[in-house]
């Protein structure tokens, strides 16, 4: 008799997928997926990540593929001049779809970055006004964002018996921000070593304010040089650009050969794409920070 090979309930809930086998196999290349997953709190296992993944590629590529086609069509260019689309519109989607385990855990840890010194010293005071250590992790765990549910996370492994220390450090483990970590394992060091807690939190949310006060200097340094590009490549170039496109067209065909609406209405798109780029990159280099 044969002995049956043991599937996980997991695995035996999960759907055939046909595109499993290719994910089983692009899964080696990417290590740090699953901690990316759980530090950026996307409930997918890595092997649905990377399913999901692949099929937007395959299905996006495909219609990329045909607009493509029909363009080099309309054109009346060779269909020869596809073929390197069809490696690179694949790449691009898939890099782009694996950029979203990192986006989310950027986020997260700017949401945490932005409330965590109001709620270490919330949870200073309390201390300091004789409430026990997990009774004041009770109350910052509501009110502070992204900050509050990582403390709640920690008072709901305490709750079902995990041991307060552990609790933390395991919470810290799957943490994208550095500043929770530091003031977290200051919390779990300070309790294994019998130290004030209050006090060495004080100590690292005063280091943890000093660099933040100095990020923030840092980035209105860098915002003068990014207006003034924006300034040159976003308004001056292009409006120049087109006058003497305009200009130069005029006086080479006497007239005869212009700059037509489409092409106006082409370049006002691209400049709108570049002003909405440079503004997003503006947003996303600020300190998200309350001080």
């Amino acid at each position: 008799m044969v002995a049956r090979r043991f599937i996980p309930a997991q695995d035996r809930q999960r759907k055939y997928n046909p595109f499993t086998p290719l994910a089983e196999l692009l899964l080696p290349y990417f290590p740090d997926l699953k901690k990316k997953l759980v530090g950026g709190q996307i409930q997918q296992s890595p092997i649905e990540f990377l399913e999901r993944a692949v099929m937007s590629t395959i299905f996006l590529s495909i219609a990329l593929i045909i607009l493509t086609t029909m363009f080099f069509v309309r054109i009346n260019a060779t269909l020869l001049y596809i073929i390197p689309f069809i490696a690179v519109y694949p790449f691009l989607i898939f890099s782009f779809m694996m950029l979203y385990p990192d986006a989310y855990l950027k986020k997260r840890q700017r949401e945490i970055d932005r409330d965590i010194v109001f709620a270490g010293r919330h949870l200073v005071i309390a201390l300091r006004s004789g409430m026990p250590l997990f009774d004041s992790m009770v109350g910052v765990s509501s009110g502070h964002g992204e900050v509050s549910k990582e403390f709640n996370s920690i008072v709901e492994k305490v709750t079902i018996g995990t041991p307060l220390s552990q609790a933390i450090r395991e919470v810290a483990q799957n943490n994208p921000s550095k500043s929770f970590v530091r003031l977290t394992m200051q919390i779990a060091n300070a309790l294994s070593s019998g130290a004030d807690v209050a006090s060495s939190l004080d100590a690292v949310l005063d280091q943890i304010s000093k660099e933040q006060m100095i990020d923030l200097k840092e980035y209105g340094q860098k915002l003068t040089p990014m207006v003034m590009f924006f300034m040159i490549f976003g308004i001056i170039m292009p409006s120049l650009g087109v006058a003497f496109a305009i200009i130069l067209f005029s006086l080479i065909s006497g007239g005869k050969v212009g700059i037509t609406s489409s092409i106006l209405v082409l370049v006002f798109a691209l400049i709108a794409v570049v002003q909405f780029l440079f503004l997003a990159m503006v947003e996303n280099s600020r300190p998200n920070y309350v001080v």
